[in-house]
């Protein structure tokens, strides 16, 4: 299959070539549902985030601008994909009006999560709530501050401060569980 600079695959796709959709396809599919698992409880579910995503990333190529990487831009349009499915989950997040309890807990230089490899850990994510699953993403992984957080998912701060709190709590018992049945 030839290969297109990101320019040539936007042309081409606003001219509505085959080609350069399936050569966009190929060429950042995988890398996207690597993304997306870690969003989804299952494979099953990131397929469907994956589909959906490919499906806004061909209806809105046209505003790419070229000013970034088109990766970029596609990743983007995942993840916001991914929260977009998680919020219709009626379990998604509850917001939390004071974190302060919390707050004492939560500073921590313990980093459990360096400690496992990335297919464990994307198991563990995996088993997490949906709130908590997105805010532990965006913020230990994609980097994604409390308040970025908060307004991508229109909670308040606390929530998000309490959801990945709670996260790393609930990963922190599934490796404790796991250790103990290990032995």
């Amino acid at each position: 299959m030839q290969q297109f600079s990101d320019q040539e695959l936007v042309s081409g796709i606003l001219r509505g070539s085959p080609a350069h959709q399936m050569a966009l396809y190929k060429q950042y599919s995988v890398p996207m549902f690597r993304v997306l698992l870690r969003f989804s409880r299952d494979k099953s579910e990131a397929e469907d985030m994956l589909q959906d995503g490919f499906v806004r990333v061909f209806r809105d190529i046209a505003q790419y601008r070229g000013d970034g990487a088109l990766g970029g831009w596609i990743r983007r349009i995942m993840v916001n994909t991914a929260l977009s499915h998680l919020r219709k989950q009626k379990d998604f997040v509850k917001d939390v009006p004071d974190f302060a309890p919390y707050e004492a807990k939560f500073h921590t230089d313990e980093d459990f999560a360096s400690q496992l490899d990335a297919q464990t850990l994307m198991g563990y994510l995996q088993k997490l709530p949906p709130g908590y699953r997105a805010v532990f993403n965006m913020y230990a992984i994609d980097g994604y501050s409390h308040e970025e957080i908060a307004e991508q998912l229109n909670i308040t701060v606390g929530t998000s401060k309490s959801q990945l709190f709670k996260a790393r709590e609930y990963i922190k018992k599934i490796i404790d569980k796991s250790f103990i049945s290990s032995k």
